[in-house]
């Protein structure tokens, strides 16, 4: 009874997070720069915002979600009004000429991440990135270097990353009690129905692909686990995206399904399935979710459920060969910030501020991870090479935004 009590008050929570005062000048501390809350301005009125940005922002007492910019202005101001945003504007570029913005949260499709986060950044902004980065590895090098020229903050936003229960399943396995680490299988795997044949992550044009989404949080909790780069993409296969009515001349450059068997140090091995739309069984019958990952270690193995987003529900589930099975739930570490309600993205956001008001985040995403991240992504696509989107036409896009960008490097 207890647990379940916990569990509507912590889904509650999550729907209705509770309001804080934000604080004023005169509450900052001298040091404090800027002073009052941190400004964030979103770009593109997404369903992602309102998890990732908005309903955290609530409970941050130094964040105020200020500004939301859509290509039309109808959109942006009907997406403000809902969501309580004191500012709405047309076009993307108009909110990064606001000087009151601080932080810039890029919710934009994957082939949009790097022009305009450039943007942002050339406009002195801080700049939260949805994952994946970019969509080439070179256009996430470039945006970190840009960052890191103009001081500014750059987070990609693996949130999951930042949550206590995660940082528990790394702390099991990092202590030895199951002994060395011999495969890992990460399982990212939606049924089909709730990604629409019109989704954008179906856009090869707008960076789509269940590699590029679902993927790029399975190959990050295969090296954040495995304390280590893999070491070579051994074998891949995949299902191509095709809509139901497409016609003969319709070209097959999404994958729907992507799987990867990645090589790691020390003979270790890992697998990756990401699916963006299980087919329901005979037809009628739909699939369940499947996200989690399992460790085999030597001498047991982890299991963690729903490790994305662990504050509605997860478990880890710890075996040792021969002796007994545990399972732990953590939704709020023993040390440090946080509340048992708070979503990954409330842990992210704490970071994020942290790290922008010069206090030390207790989690960080670096920019060398971010660019390896995107490295075997590309080289799981280069591995199935009629989805190799790694050269020529993006590069060719990468040359005309930095073309529009450019003259802005100098500075």
């Amino acid at each position: 009874m207890a647990s379940l009590v916990s569990f509507i008050k912590r889904i509650y929570n999550v729907i209705y997070p509770p309001t804080v005062p934000k604080i004023s000048s005169s509450s900052s501390s001298p040091s404090s720069t800027p002073s009052g809350p941190l400004k964030f301005g979103i770009l593109g009125a997404a369903n992602i915002a309102p998890p990732a940005l908005i309903l955290p922002a609530r409970s941050h007492p130094e964040v105020v979600v200020y500004a939301v910019a859509a290509r039309s202005l109808q959109r942006a101001q009907a997406f403000a009004k809902k969501h309580g945003i004191e500012k709405a504007y047309e076009g993307y570029q108009a909110l990064l000429d606001d000087p009151d913005v601080d932080v810039v949260y890029n919710a934009l499709p994957n082939a949009l991440h790097y022009e305009w986060t450039m943007k942002a950044l050339a406009a002195g902004k801080h700049v939260l990135n949805e994952k994946p980065s970019a969509d080439t590895a070179e256009e996430t090098r470039k945006m970190y270097e840009f960052a890191e020229k103009k001081g500014l903050i750059l987070l990609e936003a693996f949130h999951y990353r930042f949550h206590p229960a995660l940082k528990r399943a790394k702390a099991i396995i990092d202590s030895g009690e199951l002994g060395a680490v011999k495969n890992i299988t990460v399982n990212m795997i939606l049924p089909k129905g709730p990604v629409g044949v019109d989704d954008i992550r179906f856009d090869y044009s707008l960076g789509g692909g269940a590699m590029m989404d679902m993927g790029c949080y399975a190959m990050n909790c295969v090296r954040y686990m495995s304390s280590s780069e893999p070491t070579s993409v051994v074998a891949t296969s995949h299902v191509a995206f095709v809509p139901k009515s497409a016609p003969a001349s319709y070209v097959k450059n999404v994958d729907r399904r992507m799987e990867a068997t990645l090589g790691l140090p020390k003979d270790v091995t890992a697998t990756i399935v990401c699916d963006l739309g299980v087919p329901p069984t005979f037809g009628f019958i739909p699939k369940m979710p499947k996200i989690g990952f399992t460790m085999d270690c030597e001498l047991g193995s982890l299991e963690m459920y729903n490790h994305v987003i662990p504050t509605l529900y997860h478990s880890i589930t710890v075996k040792i060969k021969g002796g007994h099975t545990r399972v732990e739930k953590v939704y709020k570490g023993k040390e440090g910030k946080g509340e048992e309600w708070w979503l990954t993205y409330r842990y992210q956001l704490e970071a994020l501020v942290d790290r922008i008001r010069g206090r030390e985040p207790e989690t960080w995403l670096t920019k060398e991870d971010s660019v390896a991240n995107m490295e075997w992504i590309e080289k799981v696509y280069e591995k199935v090479r009629k989805y190799n989107r790694a050269r020529r036409q993006l590069l060719m896009r990468v040359c005309r935004q930095d073309s529009v960008v450019g003259r802005n490097l100098a500075m």
